[in-house]
């Protein structure tokens, strides 16, 4: 390999792209598609829940754009599907201002997706780890684009059953919280045991042997990275209840969502 080639490993199913397989997306290779298909052999509704997943961050993320936000920070980015957050947030307010965040080089080798802000607004991608805030909160490209003296809007979906508590998941959250100001919000969505423990735990498994150790968290664990701010309503649900799409039918059960999802606001 090349000096300063940075190698992708697509001989090894990668959560990412797994997550993009179950998006109806193309970047996903071969060990990705053989891990998700041992992902639906022992959990067979996963691909139902990562789209009600991604559907709660288009709701989340309108709703707050209709609060009135205009500053967003969605850590764990993920590979860029569209609609990503900022296509929500400046469809709502064009002036948005969006900091994407992931650890990955796949997602920074497709980062220019996220880029194509409106005019009125922007969107910068920086690379930086979820257990290292400090990485995120000094980094540039934030400062440029976000003033933390103004609300926030930190969208953390789908990404803290990938950071068990032995890699400082609470702590890490609790830093990003503290550096916000007052108004600010989270919104998060995460895997949970609650409903089917038995497949959300071999679920667990097929990812751990793929290389990405998870936790599944009950509702009290998930509920503890709202410490200190208050739950909008309708609190903590699953994630297709949150604040359901008026005339939109909701066909799914908590069992085939397997997330929780919640949004909160600093005091």
């Amino acid at each position: 390999m090349d000096e300063g080639t940075v190698d992708l490993e697509l001989d090894r199913a990668h959560s990412a792209r797994m997550y993009d397989y179950y998006l109806g997306g193309r970047t996903n290779f071969p060990a990705d598609r053989e891990a998700v298909g041992r992902a639906m052999s022992v959990f067979p509704s996963v691909l139902v829940a990562a789209r009600i997943n991604r559907e709660f961050m288009h709701r989340s993320t309108r709703y707050l754009a209709r609060l009135g936000m205009r500053q967003f920070l969605d850590v764990g980015t993920g590979i860029p599907t569209s609609p990503n957050l900022h296509e929500i947030a400046q469809a709502e307010a064009p002036r948005s201002r969006v900091v994407y965040t992931d650890n990955d080089p796949i997602v920074l080798a497709h980062a220019e997706a996220l880029l194509h802000s409106h005019p009125e607004g922007r969107t910068t991608y920086l690379e930086a780890e979820v257990t290292d805030p400090a990485s995120i909160l000094q980094a540039p490209q934030l400062r440029e684009t976000l003033d933390l003296d103004r609300p926030v809007a930190l969208s953390m979906n789908a990404l803290l059953h990938f950071v068990p508590d032995d890699r400082g998941a609470h702590e890490a959250v609790e830093k990003l919280k503290s550096a916000l100001p007052s108004g600010s919000t989270l919104a998060v969505s995460h895997i949970t045991p609650d409903f089917d423990p038995e497949a959300v735990g071999r679920l667990a498994d097929i990812y751990a042997a793929a290389g990405t150790p998870g936790q599944p968290r009950r509702k009290e664990e998930f509920a503890r990275f709202f410490d200190g701010w208050e739950l909008l309503e309708p609190g903590i649900t699953p994630s297709h209840k949150w604040q359901p799409e008026p005339g939109v039918p909701d066909n799914f059960t908590d069992r085939e969502a397997a997330c929780y999802a919640a949004v909160a606001r600093k005091p």
